[in-house]
């Protein structure tokens, strides 16, 4: 059972009133405070949908058995086991089918297709391939009584910005959520809500050119052939070096994304 140390851990907190939030208790780097595991129901419906069970944490788990109640279905936003790890002893506890759009993911059910529309939990949500964190990363959309929300899983953070494994996929699914509606909240993978994608996938979108123009100086400064890590080592001079890992991902992501442009 996991020892709970943080007072929002273990506790739904409601954020509209379809998506309460359960937080696991697994901070880190990568994490952040923890795995955030959503709870999808309209008011006046039996059945929830659970987004992300975090971890096999059984814990974390028993816990949101007991905040769910019945549960219709299982999504998963991408593949990363601090997001999926959970699900199976979910649906085994539960019943429900899980589904991701990555095949090996899924449980008597069949994979996501981007556009698709899902009715679950009294609710129409929406799914939207979001590839760039990782190549099976979906988001989806969902909205009743004039409420809008996104879940982002790690595509897009309520705090800081993510690790990237394809950057030109990362770029076009971001401008992709600029045309969200004005007012559509962010309901992330890890760290808090934010109130407007539109306006957050824009900033995120700055960062990445100012990262791209970072790396770009520092391959003038150490030559073409610099490694990643020497690129780290000279553009997240000013980053914590235990975040340097992730990081390296990134300009990997970065480098390759360059060069493409460069042979385009």
């Amino acid at each position: 059972m996991t020892v709970l140390a943080h007072p929002a851990y273990g506790v739904p907190r409601p954020v509209t009133p379809f998506a309460s939030v359960l937080l696991e208790n697994n901070p880190s780097s990568m994490t952040l405070d923890g795995t955030n595991t959503w709870l999808l129901r309209a008011p006046d419906a039996a059945e929830c949908v659970v987004v992300d069970p975090g971890t096999r944490d059984e814990g974390h788990l028993e816990r949101v058995v007991a905040a769910a109640g019945p549960v219709e279905l299982i999504l998963i936003t991408h593949q990363h086991p601090d997001h999926v790890g959970g699900a199976p002893w979910l649906a085994e506890r539960t019943g429900a089918p899980v589904r991701a759009f990555e095949a090996r993911l899924c449980r008597d059910a069949d994979p996501l297709s981007d556009g698709e529309l899902l009715a679950a939990g009294g609710l129409e949500l929406a799914v939207r391939h979001t590839p760039g964190h990782t190549e099976d990363s979906v988001c989806f959309e969902v909205a009743l009584d004039g409420a809008r929300a996104v879940l982002t899983g790690d595509t897009v953070l309520g705090r800081g910005t993510t690790v990237i494994s394809d950057l030109g996929d990362y770029l076009d699914s971001l401008r992709g959520l600029t045309g969200a509606a004005a007012g559509t909240l962010v309901l992330p993978g890890h760290g808090p809500d934010l109130p407007d994608l539109a306006v957050t996938a824009g900033e995120y979108l700055s960062h990445r050119d100012e990262r791209l123009d970072q790396v770009r100086a520092a391959l003038r400064e150490l030559g073409a052939d610099a490694s990643p890590r020497r690129v780290v080592e000279l553009v997240y001079a000013d980053v914590d070096r235990s975040l340097w890992g992730p990081a390296e991902w990134s300009v990997r992501a970065q480098l390759d994304y360059l060069r493409r442009e460069r042979s385009s």
